[in-house]
């Protein structure tokens, strides 16, 4: 049976230092790829004009998510630090650009916890089907 656990949240675009925008954010965990987290986007958000008005999702380490509540974290495309006021801020990198992205602290936590239930942290590899992925990649 997989586990799975989604959650909408709020964030703030930040488009620069005097404007930003609402919008909402699905974070979604799946037990059956216990070590990543995705974040999927409304397609008007894109920089990227071949959407074809698909969500865009985001996928990086759940463990990432975890460490740049406290810290900031991240190599590569995403970045996550906290911030004052109880907040955290994401940071996706792309070749059509950056996005910058502040969250309440609070329901990023919350989404993780839920995640932490479905499958607890450290108890990942019970949960990974390497002969599944392997045969995804190859087959």
């Amino acid at each position: 049976m997989s586990k799975v656990v989604e959650q909408v949240v709020q964030a703030r675009l930040i488009l620069s230092a005097q404007r930003s925008a609402l919008l909402r954010v699905t974070l979604h965990y799946r037990g059956e790829d216990p070590l990543a987290v995705r974040m999927l986007f409304p397609a008007e958000y894109s920089l990227d004009a071949e959407t074809d008005g698909q969500e865009i999702e985001w996928v990086f380490a759940r463990h990432l998510l975890a460490t740049g509540l406290d810290t900031p974290s991240g190599l590569g495309d995403v970045h996550i630090r906290p911030t004052r006021g109880h907040r955290t801020m994401i940071e996706l990198r792309a070749a059509e650009g950056i996005a910058l992205l502040q969250f309440e602290a609070a329901a990023l936590r919350r989404f993780l916890w839920h995640s932490y239930v479905a499958v607890p942290e450290g108890n990942e590899h019970l949960y990974l089907d390497a002969d599944g992925a392997l045969a995804q990649l190859f087959g």
